[in-house]
């Protein structure tokens, strides 16, 4: 893989996002429905936020787990907005900012993902599982591992 190629040629294009105002319970349609770690949190075009798998899931934990506590869970959840759980602040790229640049701000901070901007629009999400599987997938990559 070569680390001074932009972000775009393995960011995720065009990712699914949600709004600030929606519930967490379309946050976990979203999740189970697309089988993804992350959702960018955007309003009116603009990137506000993200909301991870794993900040759901601890604040999901809070609610008990018995047979009558899940009909509750969906009330909780339809009850609760993105915007009380996301993650505000965080690190985002340039659509022409290259990997190694993503690689430095994943060492540097605790971010798994990270937007990808172009014009102060979101257009797509780099994952760490994205460097990852392409290195994997990269035969000189390999071949330098093995040396």
């Amino acid at each position: 893989m070569n680390l001074l190629a932009p972000v775009s040629t393995i960011m995720t294009k065009n990712p699914i996002t949600i709004e600030p105002e929606d519930t967490l319970q379309t946050a976990q349609e979203i999740f189970d429905k697309f089988h993804i770690h992350h959702i960018p949190v955007v309003y009116e075009g603009e990137l506000v936020g993200m909301l991870s798998k794993s900040d759901f899931s601890f604040f999901k934990r809070g609610f008990n787990d018995d047979a009558f506590d899940n009909i509750l869970v969906d009330v909780k959840l339809n009850n609760y907005k993105v915007k009380s759980i996301m993650i505000k602040g965080l690190g985002k790229l340039d659509v022409d900012d290259r990997i190694n640049v993503a690689l430095d701000v994943f060492k540097k901070n605790l971010f798994h993902a990270l937007p990808v901007l172009e014009n102060d629009r979101i257009v797509g999400i780099i994952t760490t599982h994205d460097i990852i599987k392409n290195l994997a997938e990269d035969n000189s990559a390999i071949n330098e591992y093995e040396k």
